[in-house]
């Protein structure tokens, strides 16, 4: 199985290819699409469909987990980075890949079994899990691949229990 993880934003996204072989995530390829300062939001969610398009020719992945969107307190860019989610999930649909999503403590629950452990505890589960040299940068491929590897957890779950 071939999953994608996408921590979608405005001018980074974040993305991480796994592989999950016999129930365990093997990092296969990972990135982020930056779009430029100052772009107008139209250009820059062409731009993220436009390479996420790229990525998705490469990698052909069967699944995807894309980072729920969590803000409490700036409304501008809560609703930026939701345009940006809408072209990825579009993007993604068009692809065929089937999505779930996960929210931020959804995801450190699934990978340090604290719903609320730190960005150093979780690049470093990612880190540790994948066998990786180093912590994936910028901290959004890691939040990247935290949410692949989330699924993937969530997948052998489901399998276990009939789902």
């Amino acid at each position: 199985m071939r999953i994608i993880g996408i921590d979608p934003g405005t001018a980074i996204v974040g993305w991480g290819i796994v592989d999950v072989e016999d129930g365990r995530p093997k990092a296969v390829a990972y990135g982020h699409i930056t779009t430029p300062a100052g772009m107008y939001i139209g250009e820059r969610v062409l731009l993220i469909a436009e390479e996420l398009e790229k990525i998705l020719d490469e990698h052909v992945p069967e699944e995807s987990a894309v980072e729920e969107l969590f803000f409490s307190n700036n409304a501008k860019t809560a609703m930026t980075v939701s345009q940006a989610r809408g072209a990825i999930l579009l993007t993604l649909g068009r692809f065929g890949v089937t999505v779930s999503g996960y929210t931020p403590n959804q995801v450190k629950q699934s990978l340090t079994s604290y719903g609320r452990a730190d960005k150093h505890q979780m690049q470093m589960m990612v880190k540790n899990i994948l066998h990786l040299p180093d912590i994936p940068k910028p901290d959004d491929v890691a939040d990247a691949l935290a949410v692949a590897v989330c699924h993937s957890f969530s997948r052998k779950t489901a399998g276990l229990i009939g789902k």
